[in-house]
């Protein structure tokens, strides 16, 4: 997972530049050494905000959303193995997800390309991203964005003979996906007001440790493509959202570049009564959302990076919640019917 934490004010200091997909970060440091914890990372929505988001209608069809269901979809995915480019699982799982998301639209497409990953020597294999268009023809748009790939090698993995080994990626991989594919019968039976783009992002989760340029691969491949027309209005990256021990702080860059998009989300949990979204800027993350941040989109990554079997071989479904995804997903269904 491309995921860096920066301590401090060098958390405000990390800034984005160039054109699409491309990605400059300054004062770069190992994420699994440091938290942001300087005096700009208390984060408090002021009690003005939340009476005028209070006024929307929060509708009870928020609960038609089933943990139950995302949870099967997400050992579904799982029951496929490891799915990293080039791989057995990889491929089945590839046919799993079209099958599904042609169940909701038959706007469904292939954005295949080569990839070069490894450690060691460098192998080259197709990734693929999946994009689904949900009611094509509505210009208005909000994209929703999961990574489907799982990592090829477990290199958090507190036994050093398993950090060649590739995880199983229930939470990094699997959860995200999962939230979307539910979300996408909710909302075919109860259609929002606005079009809906959901994108499953292939080659997040190769990356070399240490080397960022080396993540979210397919996510500056998507962003690269897109005109200016077809960008939506904002976008929702979830990662990581399954765990049990659900806490999900706010993201920097996020909070930074696309700050209403984040109160319109933690102040939508918070009616919902959901703890777990903590309105509070924890870390900074290098994901999917940052080259879509890259080109003008406003992106924000909903990510529980305090999930201890990150990157390791106990990223396995009995660490994962249907509770988890369920309170995830009825969240972005209330938010989407806001637009």
């Amino acid at each position: 997972m491309s995921k860096y934490r920066f301590a401090g004010a060098e958390a405000e200091e990390a800034w984005l530049t160039g054109t699409a997909g491309e990605i400059s970060l300054r004062n770069r440091q190992s994420l699994s050494k440091l938290r942001m914890r300087g005096p700009k990372a208390g984060l408090r929505w002021s009690l003005a905000l939340a009476m005028v988001l209070a006024s929307f209608p929060c509708r009870s069809a928020g609960s038609d959303f089933d943990g139950s269901r995302a949870f099967a979809l997400l050992e579904k995915q799982c029951s496929f193995g490891p799915r990293y480019p080039g791989s057995p699982g990889h491929r089945a799982c590839l046919d799993f997800l079209t099958s599904e998301l042609r169940r909701y639209t038959s706007a469904v497409t292939h954005q295949s390309f080569d990839h070069r990953f490894g450690l060691d020597s460098m192998q080259v294999a197709k990734a693929t991203n999946l994009v689904a268009r949900l009611w094509p023809e509505r210009r208005r748009r909000v994209l929703l964005c999961a990574h489907w790939d799982t990592r090829p090698w477990a290199d958090e993995d507190p036994d050093p003979r398993n950090r060649r080994k590739p995880i199983l990626g229930a939470n990094d991989g699997a959860s995200g996906v999962a939230v979307l594919l539910e979300l996408a019968r909710v909302l075919q039976e109860s259609p929002p007001k606005v079009g809906i783009d959901i994108v499953l992002f292939d080659a997040e989760d190769q990356g070399r440790p240490g080397d960022e340029d080396t993540y979210a691969v397919g996510s500056r491949h998507f962003a690269r493509s897109l005109s200016r027309e077809e960008r939506p209005e904002a976008a929702i990256l979830l990662d990581m959202v399954g765990d049990r021990d659900l806490n999900l702080y706010v993201e920097g860059y996020s909070h930074r570049f696309a700050r209403s998009l984040v109160e319109m989300v933690w102040s939508t949990a918070h009616r919902l009564g959901f703890a777990e979204f903590i309105p509070r800027v924890e870390y900074y993350v290098t994901d999917d959302h940052v080259p879509l941040l890259s080109v003008g989109i406003p992106a924000i990554d909903v990510i529980d990076f305090d999930y201890p079997y990150w990157h390791t071989l106990e990223d396995t479904p009995d660490k994962c919640s249907p509770a988890s995804l369920e309170k995830v997903g009825r969240v972005l269904l209330q938010v989407i019917r806001q637009w």
